[in-house]
């Protein structure tokens, strides 16, 4: 019977343990925060500018975000500082001898299917954080706010782990002591 139950018991955790390992690539669109910065126009000087732009704020952005725990948390962050995000934007733009001004807010907006290294984004409606460089009407630049994929440091990944095969690890590290 002990055999039975530790048998059961393993295999009970192996079923959870593949159940939470799936979970990151079946979260819903509604789990995620995205950004996207529209630029003014197709125009060469426009589209560069829109890539400076897009450097600026996420390194304005990336200390605030690193404390975000949940979405909720990221949109609320970003809620907070919309009007500091459209000054970085239209400061940027500025700076550069552009004369129209950058525009930010969240909004509900489909967006195509997207993949970031092993991870794929379905098409579908997503809350995002819309920066508008102008009349918006050039081609754009998006990427994940929440959870921080466009966040993540030269040569760094985005690693999802299992709090489920955690526990088994360490379970079996003390029966190894």
């Amino acid at each position: 019977m002990k055999k039975f139950c530790i048998v059961f018991l393993a295999v009970t955790i192996i079923i959870l343990s593949g159940i939470g390992l799936s979970l990151p690539e079946n979260k819903t669109e509604t789990e995620y925060l995205r950004i996207h910065i529209r630029a003014n126009s197709n125009l060469a000087v426009d589209q560069t500018v829109k890539y400076r732009v897009k450097e600026n704020v996420v390194e304005y952005l990336t200390p605030f975000i690193a404390e975000c725990k949940t979405k909720t948390d990221a949109q609320n962050m970003l809620l907070s500082n919309i009007d500091n995000i459209s000054k970085v934007a239209t400061n940027t733009l500025k700076q550069n001898g552009f004369k129209y001004t950058a525009t930010a807010s969240i909004k509900r907006e489909e967006f195509p299917t997207r993949t970031y290294g092993t991870l794929e984004l379905e098409k579908g409606f997503y809350d995002a954080l819309i920066i508008n460089l102008g009349s918006g009407d050039g081609d754009n630049w998006w990427c994940v706010v929440y959870p921080p994929l466009c966040f993540v440091g030269e040569g760094e990944s985005l690693v999802y782990r299992s709090k489920i095969l955690d526990v088994i690890n360490d379970f079996f590290k003390k029966e190894k002591c």
